[in-house]
């Protein structure tokens, strides 16, 4: 055969076949552009062809060698194609798993995006070459236990990450016969030797008593010639203070989701997904009126980034901290107004969807009328307690 092959001429279309006849089941598929060497045979009555070269980079004598032992593998009832899709499949290293994850997973919000990158630079570098099937309960362990010596949060909440990464892989690779290539989940050991770090969730809030000195140094944010961006990080603290949401909810709304006919505002990227109206009290009305009449693009807290929007300004929070003595986080601004909303004793129904947390495992909260309509008064009695507050300066 091989002293034929190159008299062998290329089709004009479609494929041709020329059998071997010294080895059954080995032979050359000719194209219209090359020549290649297959294997073909019968693997539990179903029958395999697989591709070993082209002719070129093999010659007839090594391509026989290797038609030889993969026939051997097809007598044998292996199907070699499959082998070799299981072989790659189990050399998926954990760098590959999560850009697959991250492909699969289209309704990934960036910030999470952001999260797991970092997890996978900084913690898991030297793992990401590393097949994903080779990472060990063993080693999963002892990196939770180094991690968790500078920071026991980071530690689990890395960990937590690749629990999901292995659960993804758990269903995406298979063997040849359909069964995942991933047995257990390895960062179940940290569950079973109950190795998980205890993480205090932050308590941390502006008390009564701080508010109004807070709320002086806010309104001291003033804008003048050099810096014309106070005004807005003034407005944004205080929307998140009043409103309870979540920092990027509110550095991401727009003007075209803030009704001051109805005298409303709607959040659509939120972190469960589901579309947020809330209510304005008098006080949030007057503050969007202002930001709608000094807007200069569709944002309602517009930034310099690429983002559009505006990030969070740390540096005009230094500023309202030294004048105030008050240490406070954007998220300190939602805790405070949960706090509030709790002490006033607005119903936990109200309070769940004034804070946009889903009640699908309560029976009774499918039968109430998601209205905003029914939040203005709890919103306009939480407004009243902040103002009341910020008066009272003793």
């Amino acid at each position: 055969m091989g002293s034929t092959i190159d008299s062998i001429p290329l089709t004009e279309r479609g494929q041709a076949f020329y059998r071997d006849t010294e080895i059954s089941g080995f032979g050359l598929r000719v194209g219209t552009t090359s020549k290649t060497y297959i294997a073909e045979g019968k693997a539990n009555g179903k029958t395999v062809r697989m591709t070993i070269g082209r002719h070129g980079v093999f010659t007839a004598e090594p391509a026989r060698v290797e038609a030889r032992q993969i026939l051997v593998m097809i007598a044998k009832g292996v199907n070699p194609v499959d082998d070799k899709k299981e072989q790659r499949a189990k050399a998926i290293t954990m760098g590959q798993a999560f850009e697959d994850y991250l492909t699969v997973r289209k309704s990934l919000r960036p910030r999470t995006i952001y999260d797991y990158r970092r997890f996978m630079k900084t913690y898991l570098a030297d793992w990401a070459d590393k097949p994903i099937s080779a990472i060990s309960k063993d080693m999963v362990a002892k990196r939770h236990t180094k991690m968790g010596e500078t920071s026991a949060a980071q530690a689990n909440l890395t960990m937590r990450f690749v629990r999901a990464l292995f659960n993804f892989a758990a269903g995406q690779y298979e063997d040849s016969k359909g069964q995942s290539l991933i047995i257990e989940n390895p960062v179940k050991r940290l569950s079973q030797t109950r190795a998980w770090y205890r993480v205090e969730r932050k308590q941390t809030l502006i008390k009564p008593h701080e508010l109004a000195p807070w709320y002086g140094a806010i309104m001291s944010l003033q804008d003048d010639s050099r810096v014309r961006t106070r005004e807005s990080v003034r407005d944004y603290l205080l929307l998140v203070l009043f409103t309870g949401l979540r920092k990027e909810e509110a550095a991401k709304l727009t003007l075209n989701n803030v009704d001051l006919k109805a005298r409303t505002l709607t959040v659509l990227d939120t972190k469960n997904h589901l579309d947020h109206t809330l209510p304005l009290s008098d006080f949030l009305y007057e503050l969007l009126l202002r930001r709608k009449e000094a807007a200069t693009n569709n944002s309602v807290f517009p930034g310099g980034r690429a983002s559009g929007h505006m990030v969070e300004p740390r540096k005009q929070m230094a500023k309202v901290i030294q004048e105030s003595g008050v240490h406070f986080t954007i998220h300190d601004l939602r805790r405070t107004f949960i706090t509030v909303a709790e002490s006033l004793d607005i119903s936990a129904y109200a309070l769940k969807r004034l804070l946009n947390h889903k009640m699908s495992n309560d029976v009774t909260a499918g039968y109430i009328i998601k209205d905003a309509e029914r939040l203005r008064a709890p919103m306009q009695k939480i407004t009243d307690y902040f103002l009341s507050s910020f008066a009272n300066s003793n």
